[in-house]
């Protein structure tokens, strides 16, 4: 006869045994513990702070034809309605169009040089407004206060004997251009920013995965006995995924251009070298995730922890110009916001290398700085 063993009991000295053990091992994986603190925080404060769908004080260039009392109150109309800002008077109408052509400035105001004698004679002149639409929701609400500037603006100056002029109807219009994209079509600023989100995520994380995959099964030593230099690995790990990631990029605009008719107005140069330049960053950025990380849960913490702002802050999501100065300031430090000019830029606004080559300079020294640091956490685990 063989015993009958007898069920455990069910303590809760157990249950707390094993809760303490987990709580102990949390502990230890400090990245783990970081990430669960961090993260929620991150995203309070760029959604509380950061985000902002209706953004104001844009950079407005004007050209004022006309130095009259009823064009300074138009343009102090404007300026009160806290969406523009005006930050460059043009002198021609070549330099308004660099200006909105660089996306130094968001709006191009310009007012004729008839414009008070039209008005005086109850002509309905027109004041042009162009925008820079590559992205609608950065200029939706601000064109809408424009629109009504009509109404309002010289309610003060008609008086006396032009006060037949004053609205109703209105002394002037305004004449709205929606520059790059005139229909506010979402998916011609949207599709081609996904360019830069997807390469971040396959690029980073594959290349973060890859090597620490190997260092967990034990295969990175194998590779660290050999005579092969930091940069000679670092050339051979990546040089697959740069093909992988060209692929991907072709991939996108080829769908681009025939499932949402994104326009492709050229820049192919200045786009190329961006692509080549965001490619290499974002492999080194992997390789750099993958020597701080020593399992593979880490490096997909650490890419995702990277991904979170670039998405947010990069002005793909929301509009860059709406975000508070160090929301901005932090944006700027990310390279996909300088991938995505470049690539918005080329295929929207067909400018070249002349026009962009202060985001390709960005991207280069983010590739300079972040290889360098690679190199010099790979050497120290050959130490």
């Amino acid at each position: 006869m063989t015993a009958v063993s007898k069920p455990k009991s069910f303590w809760a000295t157990r249950i707390l045994a094993v809760l303490a053990k987990e709580f102990v091992q949390l502990t230890r994986d400090r990245l783990t513990y970081a990430m669960i603190l961090m993260i929620p925080v991150v995203q309070l404060l760029l959604f509380g702070y950061a985000i902002n769908n209706e953004p104001r004080h844009l950079p407005t260039a004007v050209l004022v034809q006309d130095d009259s009392t009823f064009a300074r109150s138009t343009l102090a109309a404007l300026v009160n309605t806290q969406f523009f800002d005006i930050t460059h008077e043009a002198t021609s109408v070549g330099e308004l169009d660099e200006l909105l052509r660089k996306g130094e400035v968001q709006f191009a105001l310009t007012i004729p040089g008839d414009f008070t004698r039209r008005v005086a004679r109850g002509d309905k002149p027109q004041i042009l407004l162009e925008a820079d639409a590559t992205d609608p929701s950065a200029t939706g609400a601000a064109v809408s206060a424009a629109s009504a500037l009509p109404q309002y603006a010289l309610t003060r100056d008609l008086v006396g004997g032009m006060a037949q002029r004053a609205p109703k109807p209105p002394p002037f219009e305004v004449v709205v251009h929606r520059r790059y994209n005139p229909e506010n079509i979402t998916s011609y600023n949207i599709v081609p920013g996904l360019l830069g989100i997807i390469l971040s995520m396959t690029l980073v994380m594959m290349t973060a995965l890859s090597v620490t995959r190997e260092t967990e099964r034990g295969t990175m030593e194998s590779l660290l006995a050999t005579p092969a230099q930091p940069i000679e690995v670092m050339i051979g790990k990546l040089a697959p995924y740069v093909m992988v990631g060209l692929m991907q990029t072709a991939v996108i605009l080829v769908m681009a251009a025939l499932l949402f008719q994104v326009p492709m107005e050229g820049g192919w140069i200045a786009l190329g070298l961006g692509v080549l330049l965001f490619i290499t960053g974002s492999l080194a950025l992997g390789f750099l995730i993958s020597t701080l990380a020593r399992t593979q849960l880490q490096a997909m913490q650490m890419s995702f922890f990277y991904m979170l702002p670039s998405i947010l802050l990069s002005g793909f999501m929301f509009p860059f110009r709406g975000m508070p100065e160090w929301a901005q300031a932090l944006g700027t430090a990310i390279p996909v916001t300088h991938f995505l000019r470049v690539v918005r830029g080329a295929l929207l606004k067909g400018e070249g290398l002349s026009t962009l080559w202060p985001s390709h300079a960005a991207l280069g020294v983010f590739v300079c700085l972040v290889t360098a640091a690679a190199m010099m956490r790979y050497r120290r685990t050959l130490d």
